[in-house]
């Protein structure tokens, strides 16, 4: 059962957002954060490996500077961060120190998971946490950060933090205790305890917005959710004061089932943890080529070029209509594809020379997108 493959995680992660460790007015709460540490405590030391993706550090910060409600403004979000980020880590220490489990801070931006050897680099630093039975407790750098801070509350990072370390499960927690068919507060509304498919749920109304002290929603949480299971990992979402009988297997939440096929760790990456530096529009036979028959992308079937980028970036692939259908790492680059465009290889490599031959996108460097 999906469930209980949650129970039997011996590598997992479990993001909390900022609304769920602050009380009503904005200030973080240490009881709050204390519980949540016992849950993952106990986890830990069954043996398991366990991650945690935690918001918290521009709440945590907003009661020192005096902050009645989340700053709008760049400026002061950065330094409700900087002063946020050592009360929070502060706290966790002393919660998880309570229960002989040691932590690591770990601050990320984005560049750190769309970056391959960014990417790189922060997998081997949370992997030698792991190893040496640290807790890793990552964070966005939002001390630095700009439009990252906007990210979706952590929750799109988490999953990629799950794809990173090979996660056996995720957990996401919530004020809300799980997905329903409606608004929670609706008379008859239910609760969706299952979902094997991510288009099972398009009907679905999950455009509700973050909290006061949050920016991330249900929105944030399914396209997170789909991230996962996309990997393989099965995803359980649910609210934070249910993390400990989810942990257990129990039947609270919502979990989303993973696909039978985990695709390779560099077109996951590509797919979801990368940021296109533009795009390539096709015509309609390289469309069907590169979607329904899996082919490498040639300069034939290419129609127009946007963006600026240069060789090995990633680039959306887009059918006449503009919509992105595939994405892929680019052999050449803007200033010079226009120039190759309707043209076969065979030709360009007899006018231009051998090195001419080769395909703008090779398929082992494409991933399609749903």
């Amino acid at each position: 059962m999906p469930r209980s493959a949650v129970a039997r995680a011996r590598r997992l992660v479990v993001k909390v957002g900022s609304s769920s460790l602050t009380s009503p007015d904005g200030r973080l709460d240490v009881g709050r954060l204390v519980a949540l540490s016992n849950a993952i405590s106990a986890k830990h030391n069954t043996g398991a490996s366990v991650v945690l993706v935690s918001s918290g550090a521009i709440a945590a910060g907003m009661g020192p500077l005096g902050l009645a409600k989340r700053p709008k403004d760049l400026a002061t979000q950065q330094a409700a961060a900087s002063v946020g980020q050592g009360a929070l880590i502060a706290a966790y220490q002393h919660a998880f120190g309570a229960h002989g489990v040691t932590v690591g801070q770990v601050l990320l931006t984005i560049d750190d998971v769309t970056r391959r050897t960014h990417y790189l680099n922060a997998r081997r630093t949370v992997e030698r946490l792991l190893d040496l039975r640290v807790l890793p407790v990552i964070n966005e750098n939002d001390t630095v950060a700009t439009h990252e801070i906007r990210f979706g509350d952590n929750d799109r990072l988490a999953a990629l933090v799950a794809h990173l370390i090979h996660a056996d499960a995720l957990v996401l927690l919530s004020d809300v205790d799980a997905l329903y068919d409606g608004p929670p507060s609706r008379a008859g509304t239910k609760r969706i305890p299952l979902v094997g498919a991510i288009r099972e749920i398009a009907d679905v109304d999950i455009a509700g917005a973050g909290t006061q002290v949050g920016t991330g929603g249900m929105k944030t949480k399914v396209e997170a959710a789909a991230i996962a299971t996309s990997a393989g990992i099965p995803t359980l979402l649910t609210a934070t004061d249910l993390v400990g009988a989810a942990l257990h297997g129990e039947d609270v939440g919502t979990v989303f089932t993973p696909g039978l096929r985990r695709p390779p760790s560099r077109l996951l990456w590509l797919a979801h943890a990368t940021d296109p530096q533009g795009r390539l529009i096709l015509d309609e036979g390289a469309v069907a080529a590169v979607v329904g028959r899996r082919k490498s992308l040639l300069p034939a079937g290419i129609v127009s070029v946007e963006g600026s980028f240069s060789g090995g970036d990633p680039v959306d692939i887009c059918d006449p209509s503009g919509r992105t259908v595939a994405r892929g790492l680019v052999n050449y680059g803007s200033d010079e594809l226009p120039g190759l465009l309707g043209r076969s290889t065979r030709d360009l490599a007899r006018e231009l020379g051998p090195e001419y031959q080769r395909e703008v996108i090779h398929r082992d460097a494409l991933v399609v997108l749903p």
